[in-house]
């Protein structure tokens, strides 16, 4: 596929894995505009969900944060709050498996984007940090929300608070990070482990992540409703079909899943 974008690389490989791959030297610093390209980007995959989507950034560098540039500028200060919230929720809810294969610097912004993804895989130099109170400022891509979520709530407050840059081996130890791998193995890695999620059911889990991530913010009964609701769709698809066809044939573990 050709990328439409200025600052995102796109294609799109032969199992249907989507690689995204910021491309703003020399940091990939997060501006409106590029902001603004993972938004347009992320509601085209809603409108045409892809097996597995990789994000990742150009360069020696994930993304190193916003654009304080952009931000120091009343006048442009709004629309680049808007445009971080608007894209962030349209990454968060692509409705397949997606993995931040994320290299370098991982600051501000753009940790707070790698965790809008389902999963981060982080070279191990690779270093992780919420350095916005070291400007007198906190988190406003979603950092005390989402870290939270992840790490716990008193280790989100120490993280933010202190603003330290934290690599990827101790990031994986608090759950910021679910892999690491050598750094020359970060991209192919996140694509090999797309790859496996994008060969599987895919309404299966397009469902399941709808429901473990919309379930979570509400009760548990309204959760489990969600779950069972979803279970029923699901239930009808052709993957479920053959899949439990397949079961009583040749066992758990041996369908082939055609995403219908």
């Amino acid at each position: 596929m050709t990328s439409p974008f200025e600052f995102l690389r796109v294609e799109r490989t032969d199992d249907d894995v989507v690689i995204a791959t910021l491309d703003r030297p020399k940091v990939n610093a997060l501006d409106t505009a590029l902001l603004l390209e993972i938004g347009e980007l992320a509601e085209s995959l809603h409108a045409e969900p892809p097996g597995a989507l990789v994000l990742t950034g150009g360069g020696r560098h994930f993304a190193a944060g916003a654009d304080l540039t952009v931000f120091a500028d009343p006048a442009s200060r709004q629309a680049q709050g808007d445009a971080f919230r608007s894209g962030f929720a349209a990454l968060e809810t692509v409705p397949c498996p997606t993995i931040a294969a994320v290299n370098g610097f991982a600051l501000g912004g753009g940790a707070e984007l790698a965790m809008c993804c389902d999963f981060r895989i982080a070279g191990e130099g690779a270093v992780f940090g919420q350095p916005e109170v070291l400007l007198g400022l906190i988190p406003g891509g979603g950092a005390t929300q989402r870290l939270a979520r992840l790490v716990g709530v008193t280790r989100a407050k120490e993280l933010i608070w202190g603003g330290a840059q934290v690599k990827a081996p101790e990031a994986l130890a608090i759950g910021w990070v679910d892999e690491v791998v050598p750094d020359d193995q970060v991209l192919a890695r996140s694509v090999e482990r797309a790859t496996g999620y994008a060969r599987g059911p895919r309404i299966a889990m397009r469902a399941s992540k709808r429901a473990i991530d919309e379930g979570i913010q509400g009760t548990l009964a309204d959760g489990v409703d969600l779950e069972l609701d979803l279970f029923m769709e699901v239930f009808e698809s052709d993957d479920a079909t053959n899949g439990v066809a397949s079961f009583f044939e040749h066992g758990p573990g041996r369908a082939t899943f055609r995403g219908r």
